[in-house]
Protein backbone atom coordinates (compact mmCIF):
# COMPACT_ATOMS: atom_id res chain seq x y z
CA UNK A 1 0.00 0.00 0.00
CA UNK A 2 1.31 3.56 -0.81
CA UNK A 3 0.93 5.97 1.52
CA UNK A 4 0.62 9.43 0.82
CA UNK A 5 2.27 12.26 2.06
CA UNK A 6 -0.33 13.99 4.12
CA UNK A 7 -0.99 10.29 6.01
CA UNK A 8 2.81 10.36 6.56
CA UNK A 9 3.11 13.87 7.84
CA UNK A 10 -0.37 12.96 10.08
CA UNK A 11 1.15 9.87 11.17
CA UNK A 12 5.17 11.56 11.80
CA UNK A 13 2.98 14.46 13.87
CA UNK A 14 1.24 12.05 15.88
CA UNK A 15 4.58 10.14 17.04
CA UNK A 16 6.14 13.09 18.20
CA UNK A 17 3.07 14.42 19.76
CA UNK A 18 3.16 11.00 21.71
CA UNK A 19 6.79 11.58 22.34
CA UNK A 20 6.30 14.77 23.88
CA UNK A 21 3.49 13.79 26.32
CA UNK A 22 5.79 11.42 27.58
CA UNK A 23 8.46 13.97 27.94
CA UNK A 24 6.75 16.63 29.67
CA UNK A 25 5.20 13.45 31.76
CA UNK A 26 8.43 12.25 32.77
CA UNK A 27 10.53 15.36 33.18
CA UNK A 28 9.39 15.65 37.25
CA UNK A 29 9.63 11.82 38.00
CA UNK A 30 12.77 10.74 35.80
CA UNK A 31 16.38 11.97 36.62
CA UNK A 32 17.89 13.59 33.41
CA UNK A 33 16.88 16.10 30.58
CA UNK A 34 14.42 14.78 27.72
CA UNK A 35 14.36 16.38 24.33
CA UNK A 36 13.13 15.31 20.76
CA UNK A 37 15.09 14.86 17.78
CA UNK A 38 14.00 13.62 14.42
CA UNK A 39 15.87 10.24 15.74
CA UNK A 40 13.54 10.20 18.37
CA UNK A 41 13.47 11.05 22.48
CA UNK A 42 17.45 11.56 24.03
CA UNK A 43 17.53 11.54 27.38
CA UNK A 44 20.37 12.84 29.68
CA UNK A 45 20.22 10.95 32.54
CA UNK A 46 22.91 12.97 34.52
CA UNK A 47 22.42 15.67 36.21
CA UNK A 48 24.16 18.74 35.29
CA UNK A 49 27.57 19.16 37.45
CA UNK A 50 28.22 22.31 39.96
CA UNK A 51 30.72 23.37 37.20
CA UNK A 52 28.42 23.07 34.22
CA UNK A 53 25.38 25.08 36.04
CA UNK A 54 28.59 27.84 37.53
CA UNK A 55 29.33 28.26 33.69
CA UNK A 56 25.91 28.70 32.52
CA UNK A 57 25.12 30.93 35.27
CA UNK A 58 28.67 33.48 34.29
CA UNK A 59 27.92 33.32 30.64
CA UNK A 60 24.03 34.43 31.53
CA UNK A 61 24.92 37.12 34.03
CA UNK A 62 27.94 38.25 31.56
CA UNK A 63 25.30 38.77 28.49
CA UNK A 64 22.95 40.24 30.60
CA UNK A 65 25.76 42.90 31.71
CA UNK A 66 25.87 43.94 27.91
CA UNK A 67 22.71 43.28 26.25
CA UNK A 68 19.89 45.85 26.10
CA UNK A 69 17.46 45.72 29.28
CA UNK A 70 14.82 44.24 27.08
CA UNK A 71 16.64 41.13 26.54
CA UNK A 72 17.18 38.03 28.24
CA UNK A 73 19.38 35.45 29.19
CA UNK A 74 16.79 32.87 29.92
CA UNK A 75 17.85 29.38 31.58
CA UNK A 76 15.65 26.72 32.46
CA UNK A 77 12.07 26.24 30.69
CA UNK A 78 10.17 26.02 29.23
CA UNK A 79 11.41 24.22 25.60
CA UNK A 80 11.75 25.44 22.05
CA UNK A 81 10.18 23.52 19.81
CA UNK A 82 8.54 23.13 15.85
CA UNK A 83 5.90 20.17 15.97
CA UNK A 84 6.37 19.87 11.75
CA UNK A 85 9.76 19.22 11.90
CA UNK A 86 9.69 16.76 15.19
CA UNK A 87 12.13 18.86 17.19
CA UNK A 88 12.03 19.37 20.98
CA UNK A 89 14.94 20.78 22.38
CA UNK A 90 15.85 22.88 25.97
CA UNK A 91 18.71 25.24 25.53
CA UNK A 92 20.91 25.67 28.48
CA UNK A 93 20.41 29.61 27.72
CA UNK A 94 18.33 31.12 25.21
CA UNK A 95 19.03 34.86 24.53
CA UNK A 96 15.79 35.94 24.05
CA UNK A 97 13.45 39.23 23.96
CA UNK A 98 11.67 39.39 27.15
CA UNK A 99 7.98 39.74 25.57
CA UNK A 100 8.81 37.06 23.14
CA UNK A 101 8.84 34.99 26.67
CA UNK A 102 4.64 35.63 27.25
CA UNK A 103 2.98 32.67 25.68
CA UNK A 104 1.59 29.36 26.78
CA UNK A 105 3.35 26.66 26.45
CA UNK A 106 6.96 26.05 24.62
CA UNK A 107 9.25 29.06 23.25
CA UNK A 108 8.46 29.41 19.33
CA UNK A 109 12.39 28.61 18.18
CA UNK A 110 11.93 31.45 15.73
CA UNK A 111 12.21 34.02 18.50
CA UNK A 112 15.26 32.95 19.43
CA UNK A 113 18.24 35.48 19.30
CA UNK A 114 20.86 32.75 20.14
CA UNK A 115 20.87 29.24 21.88
CA UNK A 116 24.07 28.64 24.41
CA UNK A 117 25.02 25.06 25.31
CA UNK A 118 27.50 24.20 28.14
CA UNK A 119 28.80 20.74 27.05
CA UNK A 120 27.85 17.36 29.03
CA UNK A 121 30.13 15.49 30.37
CA UNK A 122 28.00 12.47 29.84
CA UNK A 123 26.82 13.05 26.73
CA UNK A 124 29.25 15.38 24.75
CA UNK A 125 27.77 14.45 20.98
CA UNK A 126 23.93 15.91 21.93
CA UNK A 127 26.14 19.33 21.63
CA UNK A 128 28.84 19.12 18.93
CA UNK A 129 26.41 16.68 16.56
CA UNK A 130 22.60 16.49 17.93
CA UNK A 131 21.92 20.37 18.46
CA UNK A 132 24.28 21.62 15.71
CA UNK A 133 22.14 20.15 13.10
CA UNK A 134 18.68 20.90 14.73
CA UNK A 135 18.98 24.31 15.78
CA UNK A 136 19.94 25.39 12.16
CA UNK A 137 16.32 23.30 11.16
CA UNK A 138 14.45 25.26 13.88
CA UNK A 139 15.93 28.38 12.63
CA UNK A 140 18.06 30.10 15.22
CA UNK A 141 20.42 32.00 13.74
CA UNK A 142 23.73 31.64 16.58
CA UNK A 143 24.22 28.65 17.97
CA UNK A 144 27.20 28.82 20.98
CA UNK A 145 29.19 25.86 22.32
CA UNK A 146 31.37 26.15 25.68
CA UNK A 147 33.08 22.81 26.49
CA UNK A 148 34.51 22.41 29.75
CA UNK A 149 36.07 19.21 28.87
CA UNK A 150 38.88 21.04 26.59
CA UNK A 151 38.14 24.26 27.50
CA UNK A 152 37.17 25.52 23.76
CA UNK A 153 34.45 26.44 21.98
CA UNK A 154 32.46 27.67 18.76
CA UNK A 155 30.06 29.70 17.85
CA UNK A 156 27.86 29.10 14.54
CA UNK A 157 25.76 31.06 12.51
CA UNK A 158 24.82 31.74 9.15
CA UNK A 159 21.90 29.14 8.29
CA UNK A 160 22.18 28.01 4.63
CA UNK A 161 20.71 24.99 2.34
CA UNK A 162 22.12 22.08 1.97
CA UNK A 163 21.30 19.07 0.62
CA UNK A 164 21.24 17.47 4.30
CA UNK A 165 19.07 20.33 5.12
CA UNK A 166 20.09 23.59 7.08
CA UNK A 167 23.19 23.79 8.06
CA UNK A 168 25.19 26.51 9.64
CA UNK A 169 27.89 28.01 7.13
CA UNK A 170 30.29 30.10 9.45
CA UNK A 171 32.13 28.54 12.08
CA UNK A 172 34.57 30.66 14.78
CA UNK A 173 36.38 28.35 17.13
CA UNK A 174 37.81 29.80 20.43
CA UNK A 175 39.61 28.72 23.79
CA UNK A 176 38.93 29.90 27.01
CA UNK A 177 39.94 33.51 28.18
CA UNK A 178 39.14 34.81 24.61
CA UNK A 179 36.43 37.31 24.39
CA UNK A 180 33.64 35.86 22.03
CA UNK A 181 31.17 37.63 20.17
CA UNK A 182 27.65 35.58 20.53
CA UNK A 183 25.24 37.81 18.11
CA UNK A 184 25.94 41.88 18.76
CA UNK A 185 27.44 40.76 22.24
CA UNK A 186 31.03 40.57 22.95
CA UNK A 187 31.84 38.62 26.40
CA UNK A 188 34.93 37.39 28.03
CA UNK A 189 35.29 33.54 28.91
CA UNK A 190 38.11 33.82 31.39
CA UNK A 191 37.13 32.69 34.67
CA UNK A 192 35.01 30.10 33.16
CA UNK A 193 35.63 26.02 35.00
CA UNK A 194 36.93 23.44 33.52
CA UNK A 195 35.94 19.44 33.91
CA UNK A 196 38.21 17.84 36.38
CA UNK A 197 39.11 14.24 36.46
CA UNK A 198 36.95 14.25 40.14
CA UNK A 199 33.88 14.82 37.26
CA UNK A 200 34.79 11.55 35.57
CA UNK A 201 34.96 9.39 38.58
CA UNK A 202 31.65 10.56 39.35
CA UNK A 203 29.98 9.56 35.99
CA UNK A 204 31.43 6.33 36.23
CA UNK A 205 30.76 5.64 39.82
Amino acid sequence: MTIAPDDARQGASHLYRAMRDFVQSSDDTLPGKFEITKEGIVHDMMSPSGRHELTTLRLRKRLEKVMPEELVAHTGEPDVENEPEGVMRRPDIMVIAEEDMDVEGSFDARTLIAAIEVVSRSNPRNDWVGKMRDYPLLGIPVYAIFDPRTGTGAVLTDIHRTPDGPRYATRKDFVYGEDVTIGEWTIPTSGLPRYQDDDAEEIES
